[in-house]
């Protein structure tokens, strides 16, 4: 059994709605640019952007992006864009970075997650022990103050 770190700051409830909107973000301006990019059409909708009309080409193109940008960034660094620049960091168990099989748990998770604009995870983390979203209970991370 691995004892985690009783002295890993996990109340950082705010920093992660800050990193949660900044990589939101990040990837919205990745996706209509990759997308216009890669010629797929979007349908413009009033605000000019509407993820719902992309074309099925384009849609496998923003997935694949969001499961490259989460994995690759918490598999390997352990922070996003926007959780680096709100100064905090995903970590396993043991205190280390999560790793491959763990950042993949989490961004899938994503999915229930981020149901209703993040309020789902928002609810479980502000009523959980040590702050954690389904994702990091099924991928056995923490996110903490870096």
């Amino acid at each position: 059994m691995i004892v985690v770190n009783p002295e890993l700051d996990v109340h950082v409830t705010g920093r992660r709605t800050v990193a949660t909107v900044i990589d939101s973000v990040v990837l919205s301006v990745l996706v209509r640019f990759l997308t216009w990019a890669a010629g797929s059409e979007i349908d413009q909708g009033v605000d000019g952007f509407d993820l719902t009309g992309l074309s099925t080409g384009g849609s496998l193109l923003a997935l694949g992006l969001v499961l490259v940008y989460y994995i690759g960034f918490e598999a390997t660094l352990g922070r996003t864009p926007g959780k680096m620049v709100a100064g905090i960091r995903v970590v396993g168990e043991d205190g280390g970075r999560p790793g491959f099989v763990s950042a993949l748990v989490r961004t899938i998770s994503r999915i229930v997650d981020s149901l209703l604009g993040y309020l789902v995870a928002l609810i479980i983390v502000v009523n959980s022990k040590r702050r954690r979203r389904l994702g990091d209970m099924l991928a056995k991370t923490y996110v903490v103050r870096s």
